[in-house]
């Protein structure tokens, strides 16, 4: 299966420019971002076909019953149209795929991540009016209807189950050894799960060195949310550097030893010393 490549220059800098836009709006639009992500990832991706994934999702949306009931309804309604009728799910072979984090892929071939398939979800759901939203779970991303009082857990990526708190517990066990707690069953806000997402994507491009191109865009759009870590620009840093880019990596790594310095010294130094070493690769 052929993994997609990115867009040419000109026009990802377009995409990126717009997934800054999105992602600065009062009330960020997750279909949007996460088609935004798709088209900087595959140059095949064009105009036409973020709104055709677009149009998908208000088809699928216009399957739903009209109002089924409350929460539980509603997740049930959602299982039976995307998990059963529509063939929405997933498995582990899935996590070798790029096109498994990218929405439009997931669209297409009805297989995807635990949160691509949750996106999918959620926006089929809120499109039909459900009270609808994502659910991080740590090492296994989740969809919740309801209020936290009623709350109706549900997993796309094993064809829209219905969840018991048992059941979550076991999910949140199995990826981190640590209990369930409240906390982790609050809804995850539309920049939290682009966030996830390419941190997804980073993942699955450190285990392929020859994919550094995947690596360094999923950095840069994740620098470009309003809120991430400082170390993203390390990061970017490393990839640049990798990539035989040395001046600018090593630009990054003093702007990020800048940046560190108040706090860890020490660290601020090690990277310092990093960029010198970079740049005395051009000898």
């Amino acid at each position: 299966m052929r993994h997609p490549f990115p867009p040419p220059p000109e026009r990802s800098a377009a995409l990126r420019l717009r997934f800054a836009e999105e992602a600065r709006c009062e009330k960020p639009d997750l279909s949007a971002l996460c088609l935004l992500v798709g088209a900087v990832a595959d140059g095949t991706l064009d105009e036409a076909g973020m709104d055709a994934a677009q149009m998908e999702l208000d088809r699928l949306a216009g399957q739903l019953p009209f109002r089924p009931g409350g929460p539980a309804a509603w997740a049930r309604a959602l299982r039976s149209v995307l998990g059963e009728r529509c063939g929405f799910g997933g498995s582990p072979a899935d996590y070798q795929w790029l096109g498994s984090s990218l929405l439009h892929e997931v669209l297409r071939r009805r297989r995807g991540l635990p949160i691509l398939l949750s996106v999918v979800w959620m926006e089929v759901a809120r499109r039909a009016g459900a009270p609808v939203y994502g659910v991080a779970l740590p090492g296994h991303f989740v969809v919740g209807f309801g209020p936290q009082d009623e709350q109706v857990l549900a997993d796309p990526f094993d064809g829209g189950r219905l969840l018991s708190g048992a059941d979550a517990e076991l999910l949140v066990v199995g990826a981190t050894g640590a209990r369930l707690t409240p906390s982790m069953l609050t809804p995850a806000d539309p920049l939290e799960v682009v966030g996830r997402v390419l941190n997804n994507v980073r993942a699955w491009a450190s285990a392929r060195p020859e994919r550094s191109d995947v690596a360094l865009w999923a950095v840069e759009l994740a620098l470009l949310l309003p809120a991430h870590p400082a170390r993203l620009r390390y990061e970017r840093a490393q990839i640049l550097v990798q990539r035989g880019d040395f001046v600018a990596g090593a630009a990054e790594m003093e702007v990020y030893a800048d940046l560190v310095d108040v706090v860890d010294a020490s660290l601020a130094e090690k990277v310092r010393g990093q960029a010198t070493a970079a740049r005395a690769r051009l000898n």
